[in-house]
């Protein structure tokens, strides 16, 4: 049975998330009817991560297996045309092993977030950013942002329900960067890690925005860290602003 890697865009805004639910929309389901259009039968996909309602892709990464060979390109244009206007589209396809694992063959997942700085609601951007209407302090935020780089227990900004078995982890980097767009400054965020906790970039997000505000001083970034609780975490902030942006794996199926 053949295996296919899938690189997945969408716009989040229309999914309670990505994983299947029985009486909501999904990526995960939505993709899947798209499959049984082509093969007739149940099918389950497996993603690289799942992202939460509301949040985006750029190149989330899938494996489904089907029961003929397809060619990659064909496969990937007949999913498009199942997929048109639902917000969910195939950027690229490849045949892959069939013990390689869109999820436990990845080592490095990155993320972006979104954050407009400006007082006039965002028409454009509208669903695609977290808008504060203030000014931050980028140079703040990076002081802030630095505590939170390396191996740590990271249970203050790990959800509540949270499934993974340990909140210690690695985060590889963090970027903070001024990004002028058509509707205005942006602060971009990246943040790169093998794997993340639930809730753990947009917990991130929202403690280093009560940095740049000024309400909280860089260093007590590092003091929330260490507090290991959860109410010492700032405010989740909304999802709409965050994207995952990539996934790499040992050898890259799409590089070809």
């Amino acid at each position: 049975m053949p295996r296919y890697a899938l690189q997945v865009e969408y716009h989040g805004a229309p999914f309670a998330g990505w994983q299947r639910q029985a009486d909501q929309p999904s990526v995960q389901g939505a993709i899947e009817q798209a499959l049984a259009r082509l093969e007739p039968g149940p099918h389950t996909i497996a993603a690289a991560g799942r992202t939460d309602a509301g949040v985006h892709a750029t190149a989330q990464v899938a494996h489904c297996d089907l029961g003929k060979s397809w060619d990659p390109f064909r496969l990937s244009e007949a999913l498009n045309y199942h997929l048109k206007r639902s917000g969910v589209a195939i950027r690229a396809c490849a045949e892959v092993d069939p013990e390689w694992h869109a999820r436990f063959s990845a080592v490095e997942r990155r993320y972006l977030f979104r954050l407009l700085t400006r007082r006039a609601p965002a028409t454009h951007d509208a669903g695609l950013v977290w808008q504060v209407s203030h000014p931050l302090d980028i140079a703040a935020m990076r002081a802030g942002a630095a505590h939170l780089v390396g191996h740590h227990d990271f249970t203050t900004f790990r959800s509540s329900t949270c499934q993974a078995k340990s909140p210690v982890k690695t985060l590889d980097e963090i970027r903070i960067e001024p990004h002028e767009t058509l509707s205005g400054p942006e602060i971009r965020l990246h943040f790169r890690a093998r794997s993340f906790l639930h809730n753990q970039v947009r917990s991130f997000v929202g403690t280093l925005e009560r940095v740049g505000s000024g309400h909280w001083p860089p260093e007590r970034v590092g003091e929330v860290l260490e507090a290991r609780d959860r109410a010492a975490c700032g405010p989740v902030c909304p999802p709409q602003g965050l994207y995952l942006v990539g996934v790499g794996y040992p050898d890259d199926p799409f590089a070809a």
